[in-house]
């Protein structure tokens, strides 16, 4: 039997790929929105998750470092050291900065640490050129992001690092790049001011600020002890505020980038609501401009259940070329995003099934066109 979707489509091929690629673009923004918003979670996470730590101590009634300000004596990890189930203690500061290279300014978020420090605070996997931090002063490593070349020299408040590590996929929970110096270099640059304001300060009666002071303590818990039930001990015999690794996380997106996920999954979803639309009312208007060709198949006795099947086929047609343009085109501009895009195969199969499901639910408008049609229309012309 001749299939009726078939050669309608080759009847006016490039009309049906060139709506088929319009509606695509449609569905790519779609796809990256959807990226977006993976991309921001995982962006989120990453940071602690790249550093090896179990436990975090911040400042009492703060919600650490991601969130709040939090400021914590350097000293407390030796007291955090000797707490039952700790192997090991160590402090961390975080601060952001305004870079400026040939390539234009950007900002970043410096992440100081101990290089000798027995937690792994770079992911070694993500580490493309050079090493990690093995001095104490004046080593930096970049992320790629920053178009810094290994061996470079980067000016950072009155002292020259050099670059001695590279990394990929190192951002923020905001999505800045990261950059890492040794502790000591980060809390020089934390409290160091210019003459100005230090003059300005020693007219005020401030003598200075404590270089001593970090946003964190991290630390390993031993084999066989449960983060949480340590978290809690430290807690009660320190005073200040305790996350695990998966509470910290967990912090991050209920209260870190809730709203702004809340704002990209509604446009997301609007989106789709508009894909699902306007293929609804582009299936209609293609039955429209066939009602005199559908008016005589059934004139000559071609039933309605053919010409609506007709109408699925064509429909489920122009969704799947509509998804394959989107999915192309999605790819195609990610990496010129800002942030980055996270494109997952599981959320292209839940879009491609929502596509799939919309579209033959949009061609129930054109089949209800066709039980309409009136034969007689084929021959008044």
């Amino acid at each position: 039997m001749i299939n009726l979707a078939y050669k309608d489509i080759t009847h006016s091929l490039s009309k049906f790929l060139t709506t088929a690629i319009s509606v695509g673009v449609l569905l790519g923004i779609v796809i990256i929105m959807i990226g977006v918003y993976r991309g921001m979670v995982d962006d989120a996470k990453m940071l602690v998750d790249d550093i090896k730590a179990d436990i975090w101590v911040v400042q009492q009634d703060t919600l650490g470092p991601f969130a709040q300000s939090s400021r914590v004596h350097e000293d407390l990890k030796n007291q955090i050291a000797y707490q039952e189930g700790i192997a090991f203690a160590d402090a961390i500061t975080f601060e952001t900065f305004q870079l400026e290279n040939r390539y234009g300014d950007f900002k970043v978020m410096l992440v100081g640490y101990d290089p000798f420090s027995k937690i792994e605070i770079i992911d070694k996997s993500k580490l493309i050129e050079g090493r990690v931090l093995q001095k104490q002063h004046y080593e930096i490593v970049v992320s790629q992001k920053t178009n810094y070349k290994l061996g470079e020299y980067i000016q950072l408040g009155r002292d020259r690092y050099r670059v001695v590590g590279i990394t990929k996929d190192t951002v923020s929970n905001g999505g800045d790049y990261l950059i890492y110096t040794s502790l000591k270099d980060a809390e020089v640059l934390q409290f160091t001011y210019s003459n100005e304001r230090i003059r300005s300060d020693e007219h005020r009666g401030i003598k200075g600020s404590n270089p001593h002071l970090v946003n964190a303590i991290i630390a390993k818990t031993k084999d066989g002890y449960i983060p949480q039930k340590v978290a809690k001990n430290i807690e009660q015999s320190t005073h200040k505020k305790v996350f695990t690794k998966e509470s910290q996380k967990e912090l991050l997106l209920q209260k870190v980038i809730r709203k702004s996920s809340k704002q990209i999954g509604m446009f997301t979803a609007i989106l789709i609501i508009v894909s699902v639309i306007i293929i609804a009312l582009i299936i209609y208007t293609m039955t429209l401009e066939k009602i005199k060709e559908i008016s005589i198949l059934k004139l000559i006795g071609i039933p309605n259940f053919t010409i609506s099947k007709m109408i699925i086929q064509e429909t489920v047609v122009l969704g799947i070329l509509a998804f394959v343009a989107g999915n192309i085109f999605a790819h195609l501009i990610s990496n010129s995003f800002p942030k980055r895009v996270l494109l997952l195969s599981s959320d292209a199969f839940g879009l491609f099934v929502v596509i799939l499901i919309s579209s033959i639910f949009a061609s129930l408008f054109g089949i209800y066109k066709v039980i309409k049609t009136d034969p007689a229309q084929a021959i008044a012309g």
